[in-house]
């Protein structure tokens, strides 16, 4: 017990030391030994990392998950040391709707076929996206995570050991401009030795972890590159899903497959039965099959003299056979119909290749 009192009237009389000492910096009535310039380049920049690191975690855990409710109930998780329950993804949700709106409204219908088409890529979607989510945790996330409670608290620690081994340097420094008799000039001496040397301990001790932030730079790196690897794929697979999309809803009759929100002004069911009255039909060669017959040649079609209309194209459509052409967006073709084609569809034809074309991907001109 006499040990433990001891020790702490020491304690106690180290802290109100470092306080007298710190508080008399702050009012400048008190010199204050400087770090080198070298030293607090890196101080400054590892605060710099450990302030974008915790930003750029933040805002990728928005990213993955944008629900707040959610992320915090992850975060519970996390803490309690609990494996996070599994979640469905908001494509996975919309699957299940629209696959329970397609066996209630009819999935025979042209509605119910389309409901289910779509839902089935949105499963897909929100597949690809639940694998995009875990990708990032593990490749990303957690690597950051780690350095901000791991490396950073351990910095943090020895930063307040140096910071207190140089309060108490200081304060040494003091003692020993007041003391004037020679006894306690050499007492104050011996303890500023002591303390100069235990802050060239600690500072070098610092200065190493400092140090060490050139390879966390190096790990984050590396981190960031699998991050944007797994986005690139995520976003890959999308893409690929809807164009399959694309394609199947094509064949179905009066679906419309397109961007919502084009750049000219979208089409509605009346103008393109407009448009497509407009489109000149090119007169019946005697001895050519009609349009309708699977026997039709487009390379025997010839462009008709006068009649046609020029489309500018809105969206790529990849072709799905070689009696299709395939368009890209903004590219300028020439365009007419033919006897008893399906009025969703237009003979289009760009230098010496021509194609059936789709009429919701064009946008007729004058």
């Amino acid at each position: 017990m006499d040990f433990n009192m001891k020790k702490l009237a020491s304690d106690a009389g180290i802290f109100f030391t470092r306080a007298v000492q710190f508080t008399e910096e702050k009012f400048g009535q008190a010199e204050k030994t400087e770090l080198d310039a070298h030293f607090e380049n890196l101080l400054a920049r590892a605060d710099s990392t450990k302030n974008w690191t915790e930003k750029i975690l933040r805002q990728t855990e928005v990213l993955l998950q944008p629900n707040p409710s959610a992320r915090v109930e992850e975060f519970l998780y996390e803490k309690l040391d609990r494996k996070v329950p599994s979640r469905v993804t908001n494509g996975e949700l919309l699957a299940q709707y629209m696959s329970e709106a397609a066996n209630e409204l009819g999935p025979e219908t042209p509605y119910g076929k389309t409901l289910i088409k779509v839902g089935e890529t949105e499963k897909r979607l929100g597949a690809a996206e639940r694998d995009f989510i875990h990708s990032a945790s593990i490749n990303f996330l957690t690597p950051l995570r780690n350095f901000l409670e791991g490396d950073w608290r351990t910095i943090s620690k020895e930063r307040r050991i140096l910071q207190n081994r140089r309060l108490d340097l200081d304060a040494c420094k003091a003692r020993l401009k007041k003391a004037k008799a020679a006894e306690a000039k050499a007492a104050a001496e011996q303890e500023l030795r002591v303390a100069q040397t235990e802050f060239d301990r600690q500072a070098e001790v610092t200065r190493l972890l400092l140090e060490g932030i050139s390879s966390t730079h190096v790990n984050h790196l590396r981190c960031l590159q699998e991050f944007v690897e797994s986005q690139a794929t995520y976003y890959a697979q999308c893409y690929r899903h809807m164009l399959d999309l694309q394609k199947q809803l094509g064949r179905f009759p009066g679906t419309f497959v397109g961007n919502t929100e084009p750049a000219s002004s979208p089409l509605s069911s009346a103008s393109l039965a407009t448009a497509a009255a407009t489109i000149p039909v090119m007169p019946t060669v005697a001895g050519m099959p009609s349009a309708g017959e699977a026997a039709i040649s487009l390379d025997d079609v010839a462009l008709p003299a006068s009649g046609t209309r020029k489309a500018r194209v809105l969206y790529d459509y990849e072709a799905a056979d070689s009696s299709e052409l395939a368009l890209l967006a903004d590219e300028l073709i020439t365009v007419y119909s033919l006897p008893g084609m399906d009025p969703d569809w237009l003979i289009g034809e760009r230098g010496n290749r021509k194609g059936k074309v789709p009429v919701t991907y064009l946008e007729l001109l004058s």
